[in-house]
């Protein structure tokens, strides 16, 4: 019986450490997914990685809505040209993701160009229709 115990926890172990890496892999896909629709500008695509409730903090402490999001970066308002991501982990927990990166980006707001370097937290819920940014906060590196 005891054998039987150990065996069970084993097994459920390693369930769970094999399923951590792909779930991990899901949110890094949902990331990518997200910075190539913050490139392309698609409505589509904004719309959907963004849950409903999404609130999307700026570095300077403007905070969106979901649909304010989608039409700041859908009408060219906020536009990103390039974005390069380094240093992200993923740390998950239940039906929760929190993703830290490091973002460059060059961007032309409003016809302006310029650079931006930020350091961001990202916090994902899993929906039935996958990983979708729930929370964004951003704070500027010098």
């Amino acid at each position: 019986m005891k054998y039987l115990c150990i065996l069970a926890i084993a097994t459920l172990c390693s369930f769970a450490s094999q399923a951590q890496p792909k779930e991990q892999k899901a949110v890094a896909d949902a990331v990518e997914k997200l910075k190539e629709a913050m490139i392309s500008g698609d409505r589509a695509a904004l719309t959907a990685i963004a849950a409903d409730s999404l609130s999307y903090g700026h570095s300077g402490g403007k905070v969106e809505n979901k649909s304010e999001f989608v039409e700041a970066i859908a009408s060219g308002k906020s536009d990103f040209v390039t974005i390069d991501l380094s240093e992200q982990t993923i740390s998950i927990v239940g039906n929760t993701a929190i993703v830290r990166h490091t973002l460059n980006a060059t961007t032309n707001d409003g016809g302006k160009p310029g650079t931006v370097k930020l350091k961001l937290l990202l916090v994902f819920t899993k929906e039935k229709t996958g990983w979708k940014m729930l929370a964004r906060q951003a704070v500027k590196l010098v």
